[in-house]
C-alpha cells in the first residue's frame, strides 16, 4: 500500500477532506491488518471555525490540532467514543478533518457509520492521539484501484451551536454509499 505522503496533509482542509474520500484507513494491531475505505468526512477549518475544537483556543486537549500537519487528532465523546481526526495544513492553523464514516475492507466488524462507530471497528483509542499518519501500524493510503467518484457536500452533522458555521456545506461523502452515517 502507498501511505499518503505528508504534503498531501499540508493543504487546504477542505481539499483534504475532499480528497480523503476512497482512500484507505489502515491500523494495524498486534499484527492484524484493520482496513477501512474513507467514505465521509468533515473539514474543521481552525480558530475562527466556531465548530472546531480549536475554536476555544490551544488547550491540552487541542494542542494536537496546531500542527504539524499528518497526524492523528484522537478524543473522546459520549465518555465512550474515540473519534479520530486528522491534523491538516501548516502548524498553528489548528484546522482538521473528522473521519465519519468508512466502508468496511477488511477485518472490520460491527457498524462503521459514524465517528465512534468507525473508531470502534478500526480499533481506534485516545493512545493514538499525536500519532504520526506516516508511521507503518497507522496511515492512510491510496486505494488499490482508481474508482471515480461523486462527491455530496452537506452541513457538518451535530454542532447547531456554532452559529453560521452550523449550516457550512463542509461535510463530505461519496454518492450512494451505503456506509455513510447520514444522507
Amino acid at each position: 500500500m502507498q501511505k499518503l505522503p505528508r504534503t498531501f496533509y499540508d493543504q487546504d482542509t477542505i481539499s483534504v477532506a475532499r480528497g480523503l474520500l476512497g482512500k484507505q484507513l489502515v491500523h494495524i494491531v498486534d499484527g492484524v491488518e484493520y482496513v477501512g475505505k474513507i467514505v465521509e468526512t468533515e473539514a474543521y477549518l481552525g480558530e475562527h471555525d466556531l465548530a472546531a475544537h480549536s475554536s476555544k483556543g490551544r488547550t491540552r486537549r487541542t494542542e494536537i490540532m496546531f500542527g504539524p500537519p499528518g497526524y492523528a487528532y484522537v478524543y473522546l465523546i459520549y465518555g465512550i467514543y474515540n473519534c479520530m481526526n486528522i491534523v491538516t495544513e501548516r502548524a498553528g492553523h489548528a484546522s482538521a478533518v473528522l473521519l465519519r464514516a468508512v466502508e468496511p475492507v477488511k477485518n472490520l466488524e460491527g457498524r462503521t457509520q459514524g465517528p465512534g462507530l468507525l473508531g470502534r471497528a478500526l480499533k481506534i483509542d485516545r493512545a493514538l492521539n499525536g500519532h504520526d499518519l506516516l508511521s507503518d501500524d497507522f496511515f492512510i493510503a491510496e486505494a488499490n484501484a482508481a474508482e471515480k467518484i461523486s462527491i455530496v457536500k452537506r452541513p457538518r452533522i451535530g454542532v447547531d451551536y456554532a452559529k453560521h458555521w452550523a449550516k457550512r456545506h463542509l461535510r463530505f461523502y461519496i454518492k450512494g454509499n451505503a456506509f455513510i452515517s447520514k444522507v
